[in-house]
């Protein structure tokens, strides 16, 4: 069996660090921001997801070229080097906003910048590894995506006391740093396993639909986007719960997701190595059984101090499942189509993104904050049905 190269794979993870602590911070935040202008729920679940509709098109779309160009830069590196500089500019932009126009016109460009590259940032992970090592490898990625939430949410928390600008420009300042890194480090002619250029024509709706003509990969991408608007949903809400239902402040309320992150961080390698042993299915399953039960639970809480309790819970369990999902759909790839199959992933992890925080934020609004967590627990159950179907799964070495 190949052996993991942990150094490259580390290195790799700067890219999913960065994604990791620009989206925590503007899932924390972002609502704050928008509540300044906005007093429906709904309304600001609506405009947080507006820049998905976008990247619905975009990221499938995105990983299909990049498994079809070739330049001397690589296949996937020249979407970073585009994406990730206008994502440091945009990001960076967003605390200067003066009106509710300009809030929302730096929030789409900078989602759209990040769109650019989300899908093949992650697809160099399968294409510098062995098949064999990829929940491993994965496990590494998301350590390093739990180490930016980490940031995000507990320096974030800190920053924004001070000044609401500051986790902001900490975001973009990390997003350029590990732009930096990635660029210096990975290089994907010598790097990818049986690099090869590709002279076949694009097309896009093709790629798509001959991806989900797979009925295993249907379902599981199904259970992908069902598990999605479940957490999405709570991650994006929470800080509101907090304020409105809770009644503690929004920095104390987002550092308690710190717990759930820092959970996930210390089991993000033991979850890819149980994904290894036990298989991907098994890991994922026990994964949301795990979840459905800790959301039950925190559905009757109103202590804070319980609640972070059960987040370290969650973070567990949601590292079984995340760490897994993805190499799963890899797995299913066949050869070649890996940037094309990272687009699906992404696809439905964006429908689920459109779908959620309007959905909860009309829940709240019509009755109440208490039913978030029970919310939750719903959609990770679908996904417990829909992942049951998925019957075949390529065996752990």
């Amino acid at each position: 069996m190949e052996k993991l190269n942990y150094k490259r794979t580390f290195l790799l993870g700067f890219g999913f660090f960065s994604i990791a602590i620009t989206w925590s911070v503007y899932n924390a935040f972002m609502p704050i921001l928008l509540g300044n202008f906005i007093k429906s729920s709904a309304l600001i679940g609506f405009i947080m997801t507006v820049d998905n509709y976008l990247a619905l098109f975009i990221q499938p779309t995105v990983g299909i070229f990049s498994d079809r160009i070739d330049t001397r830069f690589g296949k996937r590196m020249p979407f970073l080097m585009i994406g990730m500089p206008l994502a440091v500019i945009f990001t960076f932009l967003i605390p200067s906003h003066k009106t509710l126009l300009a809030l929302v016109s730096f929030i789409v460009l900078m989602n759209l910048s990040m769109s650019l590259f989300r899908s093949p940032v992650i697809a160099l992970m399968p294409d510098i590894t062995h098949e064999s090592n990829r929940s491993k490898a994965n496990s590494i990625i998301n350590f390093m995506g739990g180490i930016g939430s980490l940031i995000a949410f507990f320096i974030g928390s800190i920053l924004w006391g001070y000044n609401r600008a500051y986790p902001f420009y900490l975001a973009a300042f990390l997003i350029l740093i590990s732009f930096i890194v990635l660029f210096l480090f990975i290089k994907e002619k010598r790097d990818v396993l049986n690099y090869k250029s590709s002279e076949e024509k694009v097309h896009i709706v093709k790629g798509i639909v001959s991806g989900l003509k797979n009925k295993n990969i249907r379902y599981l991408l199904f259970a992908i986007c069902s598990w999605f608007i479940g957490y999405n949903g709570i991650e994006t809400f929470f800080t509101r719960y907090g304020e409105n239902f809770l009644g503690v402040p929004a920095n104390v309320a987002s550092m308690s997701f710190t717990f759930m992150s820092l959970s996930f961080l210390i089991f993000a390698i033991p979850a890819g190595a149980i994904g290894t042993k036990l298989g991907k299915k098994k890991t994922i399953v026990m994964g949301i059984l795990g979840l459905i039960v800790v959301f039950v639970v925190l559905g009757t809480l109103r202590s804070i101090l319980l609640i972070r309790i059960c987040f370290l819970f969650s973070g567990f369990f949601w590292s079984m499942i995340n760490i897994n999902s993805y190499p799963f759909v890899a797995e299913m790839a066949p050869k070649g189509n890996i940037g094309t199959y990272t687009g699906l992933y992404y696809l439905f992890s964006s429908i689920a993104a459109i779908i959620s925080p309007p959905l909860l934020g009309g829940i709240m609004d019509t009755i109440g904050y208490k039913y978030m967590f029970f919310y939750g627990a719903l959609f990770f159950l679908l996904a417990l049905f829909f992942i049951s179907k998925v019957k075949k799964e390529v065996l752990p070495s």
